[in-house]
């Protein structure tokens, strides 16, 4: 008896293993991906132009290689939505759990907005997960959102055999005219547990526009090469600069203003934000990093009073008080957002963000 129930379970086990098989795999280079500056990338999957590697520093090409903020769009009446797809480096940290580092992330619209229909845990180097399934065969539109703390070198994208998949009909998130926004570790989505809920993938669903997200972990440090990149964007409908986390006063002092004009002068018309550092949830307690804080976004807001008494009007600020709450439940270690912090900071900046865009667009 207990070998025919054996034999039964493993029966059952094979023809469940072969119907999650009967899939058709297409190579996602056919369908659009957005969130990116520059089309002339290495590879497909990644934010930096080739040139950068000659004049960036080491370590912003390494994470310009990351596919933060990129996204791939199509349209599929498929019962199932499977991924396949291989990470370029594998990144573990202790902060950030391997599904926001490393997965993907799929939204399908529903009843006129993007609703999250399911992620994309890594198994690792190579991945092939199904994301969902016993759907009811409606055409449907996708959004699949890439890793955030790693790069993708290859991916593809599975539905039943014999369902249809094809480029989407819907231009949303709206692509005329993105938002371009700069900033760190915590813009790039540091340490929320999935990439649809980096803050800058919450706001392009928010406002249903393209944002593309050049937060470099560590790393925002005013670097013109970066400036260069986001003025050449073309057409944008809005800049937001969150690179204060990352700087010193000195560093703001020195950098910010030829940061922003070589923006400027590429598009004189293009509202720009100014955000602040968060106050930290340990700001509370370490009175040195309060300190920092505060002696940063003094120099941020100095900065911002320089250029309006300069004649520049198309320029807003967002201050960072009740950024992010004042409970202390925001962030993962006192400073990367989990999902709570990265939703409350869209809430904080939302208001600014939508006001500049009416004058924009």
């Amino acid at each position: 008896m207990i070998r025919l129930y054996v034999l039964v379970i493993t029966v059952v086990f094979s023809v469940l293993s072969i119907c999650a098989r009967s899939m058709v795999y297409y190579d996602a280079s056919v369908f659009p991906v957005y969130g990116k500056s520059d089309e002339r990338t290495l590879s497909r999957y990644e934010r930096l132009p080739a040139e950068c590697e000659a004049v960036s520093r080491p370590s912003i090409w390494r994470l310009g290689r990351n596919s933060t903020g990129l996204y791939v769009r199509f349209r599929s009446n498929s019962t199932s939505v499977a991924v396949k797809w291989t990470s370029r480096y594998g990144t573990r940290m202790n902060h950030m759990s391997d599904t926001g580092m490393r997965g993907l992330d799929l939204y399908a619209m529903y009843e006129g907005n993007w609703r999250f229909a399911g992620s994309a845990r890594p198994e690792g180097m190579t991945s092939d997960v199904v994301i969902v399934k016993n759907m009811d065969g409606e055409y449907r539109e996708y959004m699949l959102y890439l890793s955030l703390y790693d790069g993708v070198t290859s991916l593809e994208i599975g539905v039943d055999e014999g369902a249809e998949i094809e480029v989407p009909q819907i231009d949303s998130p709206a692509s005329d005219r993105p938002v371009v926004a700069y900033g760190t570790s915590i813009l790039q989505g540091g340490c929320v547990g999935r990439a649809g809920m980096a803050h800058t993938a919450v706001l392009g669903r928010k406002i249903d526009r393209e944002v593309i997200n050049l937060g470099f972990s560590g790393n925002a440090f005013l670097d013109y090469e970066i400036a260069e990149l986001m003025a050449s964007v073309p057409d944008p409908a809005l800049y937001i600069l969150d690179y204060v986390p990352n700087t010193r006063a000195e560093m703001i002092e020195e950098k910010a203003e030829k940061f922003f004009r070589i923006i400027r002068d590429a598009h004189p018309d293009v509202p720009v934000i100014f955000v602040e550092d968060p106050d930290f949830t340990h700001t509370v307690f370490d009175r040195v990093v309060h300190e920092e804080v505060k002696t940063k976004n003094e120099a941020q807001r100095r900065l911002f009073e320089k250029l309006r008494k300069e004649g520049e009007r198309n320029i807003y600020y967002v201050s960072s008080k009740g950024m992010i709450g004042d409970d202390g439940e925001a962030t993962v270690d006192g400073v990367h957002f989990t999902d709570l912090g990265s939703v409350r900071y869209v809430n904080h900046i939302l208001p600014a963000v939508r006001k500049a865009l009416r004058r924009s667009l």
